[in-house]
């Protein structure tokens, strides 16, 4: 089937990434700490690059194990994206400037709760609530529908507001 596969063979390549795929996805959703989403993005690159590259594979017989190789090092590379952008997000959370007279423990409590948010939500509300943009503007900026900025600018106010202790309906 490998060879198959190797030779350009579409379907022998997609019984191989049907008989192995559980167990690189089962791999993956613990190297990458149980979120099922990310695991299959993963996986799904993984597989193509091991498509595009299958020529390469020395012992048809150790496929999974190539493929589990493969699949490590987009893992690695996950992880670091993942740590990058949080430092990015640590960086920007540092130089965001608070109105002059906050307690410092309301600027941590600010900070952490803005770190608590997804990327899609804290972009949302550090356009729309930090820099005043319009939620239109907002959504053209981020590639993103209406509905969905106005859905996390809300929800990431009232997290916000949560964290300093105020009411979140004001």
């Amino acid at each position: 089937m490998v060879a198959r596969a190797a030779a350009g063979s579409d379907a022998a390549f997609g019984r191989l990434v049907q008989r192995h795929q559980g167990a690189v996805r089962g791999f993956l959703r613990r190297v990458l700490g149980g979120d099922r989403a990310e695991a299959d993005d993963v996986a799904q690159d993984a597989f193509l690059t091991a498509w595009s590259s299958l020529r390469s594979l020395k012992k048809p017989e150790a496929v999974l194990t190539w493929l589990c190789g493969i699949a490590w090092r987009k893992a690695q590379d996950r992880i670091r994206s993942r740590r990058r952008a949080a430092a990015r997000d640590a960086l920007w959370l540092e130089t965001v400037e608070v109105p002059a007279g906050v307690h410092p423990r309301d600027r941590a409590a600010l900070a952490a709760a803005m770190a608590g948010l997804s990327p899609e939500a804290r972009a949302c509300v550090a356009l729309c609530l930090a820099e005043d943009w319009s939620h239109a503007e907002a959504a053209a900026a981020l590639g993103l529908p209406p509905g969905t900025v106005k859905s996390h600018i809300a929800r990431g106010r009232a997290r916000l507001l949560s964290a300093l202790g105020g009411p979140d309906d004001a």
